[in-house]
């Protein structure tokens, strides 16, 4: 199957402009509006890996720059500033791919950034938020207070977290997933870390874990409505 990749400019009204690449391949029937983490930007090899492994499967990516990545700023936006990149990104990927089921999330910021702004405000016609890494604390200082807002969110999310994640002690992040009921489904990456990387005695590659991710992800994007 043939894949089409478009380098695009994304407007941030009243904000700015940041750049963002759709990756779609030809019999697409989803598009994943996908944010990167707070300290590597859009083109990172794991969103690369993440876009091309989707592709594979059927799945268009949106991903973008934050307006502080694209500045070069070194410190992660205001919430507010990284809302608005979200919304815009969904906005675009809307435009660009009619028809798509459209779902949202991304990388550790991104995707917390991502179900903070659908918390406030339900983004327009996305049917699922998926996290590829959630970060529920700080590194190794469990608690779970980033996750209050995600009881305000109504659309079904999906949690995929590394066992040795230390920014999601999943001591922490189970019960909040129970608390949340039917919306929400945690799927565990036996081994992986906060970037699904696993120790050589696992008995698996790096490649090998990131695979059970997409295939989870695409299986899951194809249950939403």
């Amino acid at each position: 199957m043939a894949t089409k990749t478009q380098e695009l400019k994304l407007d941030i009204e009243r904000i700015g402009t940041v750049s963002a690449i759709l990756t779609q391949p030809d019999n697409a029937r989803a598009c994943y509006v996908l944010a990167h983490g707070a300290g590597a930007d859009m083109r990172h090899a794991f969103m690369e890996k993440v876009a091309a492994g989707l592709a594979d499967r059927g799945i268009a990516t949106l991903r973008f720059n934050f307006l502080y990545m694209e500045k070069k700023l070194g410190r992660p936006d205001q919430p507010a500033v990284a809302h608005a990149a979200i919304r815009a990104a969904v906005a675009e990927a809307t435009r660009l791919c009619p028809g798509l089921k459209l779902v949202a999330g991304g990388k550790s910021f991104g995707g917390r950034m991502t179900s903070q702004a659908q918390s406030r405000a339900a983004l327009p016609d996305v049917k699922g938020l998926a996290f590829l890494g959630f970060p529920l604390h700080p590194d190794k200082k469990p608690s779970s207070e980033r996750a209050e807002h995600l009881a305000g969110i109504a659309i079904p999310m999906l949690f995929l977290q590394g066992t040795r994640d230390g920014l999601a002690d999943l001591g922490h992040l189970r019960p909040v997933i129970a608390a949340l009921g039917s919306k929400a489904t945690l799927h565990e990456v036996e081994g992986g870390d906060h970037s699904f990387a696993v120790l050589k005695k696992s008995g698996r590659t790096n490649d090998e874990a990131l695979t059970e991710v997409l295939d989870t992800l695409a299986a899951w994007i194809d249950q939403r409505t």
